[in-house]
């Protein structure tokens, strides 16, 4: 190769460089913070979305964030809750990053009454934002611990809250959301439990958060099929991106989710969640899972959440590098 070519390419690699950051500071970053590196775990729900503006957004940290000191959390902005149930709102959480297995991991660290969500807030001095009741119960956890309750913030169905260059709104859920006896502690919650009985903070809620690059992603929570999923996620909100729960029983199963993304919400992307198994060896989909159902079902992309593998997606809800 001529030396005038060598030079011409160093200097045309030089150039193109910064318009290669910038595209990618373009990006919407999302993190899953999962029960064993670079896999897709049973109990994974975690995920932290990181607008191009910085602001840090985690949803449903459950049991596999491992509590408020998390290595993997760094700076977080507001942390969404879909539904009281203690996988999603944290009833435990792993003792370390990587504690047990994929299948049977460590969580042998009770976080209730309070919940792992509640300490993580406080840990990071961040807002909680959730539909429905579940205010109240999180701004009296961040009071009990010294924290400002005003930092429990409610957007009901059709509102729409801005947490920095993210625009949070709720959507319907179909699926329950008692809050169990444990989270409330005392004698009340006692009886509760003496009477099988758990609280009732108004419907689950899926969300709908619009970045500051234009990307629009649905984080579907745990749900069934509903009408709103077409009506309102794509015919309103217009969704690129779908987080979509799989886990069937407990939520849709791998053939509803992917009705649910095929034919209503019909994203340029999908990311199954909530899988409810060991779903992945070296990074792999096991055959014969509900993740290798699914994704060999839907009809676009569809992308696994590794965790701790970053994956980054432009504003038409295309990964465009991590995937």
């Amino acid at each position: 190769m001529k030396k005038s070519t060598v030079i011409l390419a160093a200097v045309t690699a030089v150039a193109l460089s910064p318009l290669a950051q910038t595209a990618s500071a373009a990006n919407v970053k999302i993190t899953p913070l999962g029960g064993v590196t670079g896999e897709f775990c049973r109990l994974d729900r975690a995920m932290v979305f990181e607008d191009p503006d910085g602001t840090r957004i985690l949803y449903d940290a459950g049991r596999s964030v491992a509590g408020g000191d998390d290595p993997r959390l760094g700076k977080i902005d507001a942390l969404l809750v879909s539904h009281m149930h203690g996988d999603h709102v944290g009833d435990r959480h792993m003792k370390a990053v990587d504690a047990g297995t994929c299948g049977k991991p460590d969580i042998s660290v009770v976080d209730v009454p309070v919940t792992n969500t509640v300490h993580i807030a406080f840990a990071k001095q961040a807002k909680i934002v959730t539909g429905s009741e579940m205010p109240p119960f999180f701004g009296a956890k961040l009071k009990g611990l010294g924290g400002d309750p005003k930092n429990s913030i409610l957007v009901r169905f059709g509102a729409t809250k801005m947490v920095g260059g993210v625009g949070i709104s709720t959507v319907p859920a179909v699926h329950s959301n008692g809050l169990s006896p444990s989270m409330i502690g005392g004698e009340l919650g006692d009886m509760m439990a003496a009477a099988g009985f758990a609280g009732y903070v108004g419907p689950p809620t899926g969300y709908v958060l619009t970045f500051s690059n234009g990307l629009v992603a649905y984080l579907s929570g745990d749900t069934g099929m509903t009408a709103e999923q077409e009506l309102v996620v794509r015919g309103f909100y217009g969704a690129q991106l779908v987080v979509m729960n799989i886990g069937d029983t407990f939520t849709t199963g791998p053939k509803e989710a992917a009705y649910v993304v095929n034919e209503l919400v019909k994203p340029a992307s999908v990311i199954p969640s909530h899988a409810n198994e060991e779903a992945t060896k070296d990074g792999k989909v096991i055959p014969g899972t509900r993740t290798e159902t699914f994704m060999k079902a839907v009809k676009m992309p569809a992308h696994l959440p590794l965790s701790g593998k970053t994956m980054e997606f432009d504003g038409a809800g295309k990964c465009v590098a991590g995937c």
